[in-house]
């Protein structure tokens, strides 16, 4: 192949170098804040499992891997090193190959991680306690999500009669950040009483509350997200793959080059 061919697939490759660095800070950031966020649903997960933790400290590592492939591949098409390139070729393959275990394993035991995610839930509502400041960022946070999705309890406000707090008071007081009522807008965490509890004690159904549990509003997020979710997936394997092709094709010319450099006899 021509010198001309060589120096394009070369800027082509060092191009595709940089998103990866960008890519990778990318996923490093989100690791991160998958660590430091204190206010969303995030941190109901964060704080309930030991699984969600462990995933951030693998995106973090993963980003960071990211930034180091796109470093020694814009090292390794600027200066046309072959094992750097080799070595650029085979960490892709082995994330793309990841990627995908992954997609499989998650699409696999999604009931699983459901019901997981199910009694984490559950069990944050039945000891949620306003006076409680040892769980006080955890309750905050699961606050912060039933405000936002306007929701309650995980598949309805019927959870919330689980709770011991509400139990010793006869259900006539509710989680405020379930309320449906104007008059409850300026309060979005612990509990608001019944203006007219009857005969002492009270129900769900008696509530000024979101009928809609917030497992259905996270479904349907991801229902209105999914586009966007397989876009980018798909975008990131597209640019792997080309990467790959890249690599491999920019290598083979190098040696190409290097036998038509050789004197003849």
């Amino acid at each position: 192949m021509g010198s001309g061919c060589l120096k394009v697939t070369k800027y082509f490759l060092f191009l595709f170098n940089l998103l990866f660095l960008i890519l990778g800070a990318v996923i490093l950031g989100f690791g991160i804040w998958i660590l430091a966020d204190k206010t969303s649903f995030i941190a109901v997960l964060q704080m309930s499992s030991p699984s969600l933790k462990t995933g951030a400290y693998i995106l973090i590592g993963v980003g960071a891997l990211t930034m180091l492939m796109g470093f020694l591949g814009c090292l390794g098409a600027v200066n046309e090193i072959r094992c750097l390139l080799g070595l650029y070729f085979t960490c892709l393959m082995v994330i793309l190959i990841t990627q995908v275990a992954a997609g499989l394993v998650i699409y696999f035991q999604k009931e699983t991680l459901k019901d997981e995610l199910s009694h984490i839930v559950g069990t944050l509502i039945e000891n949620y306690d306003p006076l409680n400041d040892d769980e006080r960022n955890l309750q905050d946070a699961w606050d912060y999500v039933q405000t936002q999705i306007a929701c309650c309890g995980w598949s309805g406000a019927k959870d919330w009669e689980n709770n011991k707090v509400l139990i010793n008071q006869s259900m006539t007081a509710y989680p405020c950040s379930c309320s449906n009522s104007s008059k409850d807008f300026q309060v979005d965490s612990g509990f608001c009483n019944l203006d007219v509890p009857v005969n002492g004690t009270a129900t769900y159904a008696d509530w000024p509350v979101h009928e809609q549990g917030c497992m259905d509003g996270v479904e349907e997020w991801l229902k209105d997200n999914l586009g966007v979710i397989l876009g980018v997936c798909t975008g990131v394997a597209v640019i792997e793959l080309l990467g790959m092709i890249l690599s491999i094709s920019l290598c083979k010319n190098i040696h190409s080059e290097d036998y038509t450099k050789v004197p003849k006899s």
